[in-house]
């Protein structure tokens, strides 16, 4: 694995975990269809959340920057493709971005729910 898939999976954990904490149960990590991927997938009551995670050392620029149009369409497809797939009648889905800076041991965490639609 090479230093920043590392550093993806560092930050996906994070996340995990911070969802966790919040009372989330986390269904799915790295779910990869042939057109796309979604970093964490998770559930609390009737709540089924699509949760982006970027994570960076020293970004040259905002992270949001990494989540555009195209992005967020391939992100919507899988989730629609999970849908399709998953009995999750009644749940109300949202996309989530979370933005990390920093290393493992020493990060900023930025969460934005209901970032795009």
């Amino acid at each position: 694995m090479n230093h920043k898939t590392e550093l993806g999976k560092s930050g996906e954990n994070i996340v995990a975990q911070k969802l966790k904490k919040d009372g989330f149960a986390i269904l799915n990590q790295n779910y990869r269809r042939r057109f796309g991927e979604i970093d964490i997938i998770a559930t609390k009551d009737d709540l089924l959340i699509f949760v982006e995670v970027k994570m960076r050392k020293n970004p040259l620029f905002d992270l949001a920057y990494l989540i555009g149009p195209s992005k967020q369409k391939k992100i919507i497809s899988v989730a629609k493709e999970y849908l399709a797939r998953y009995d999750h009648y009644g749940k109300v889905c949202r996309f989530d971005v979370a933005l990390i800076e920093g290393t493992p041991d020493n990060y900023n965490l930025r969460y934005y729910e209901n970032a795009f639609c």
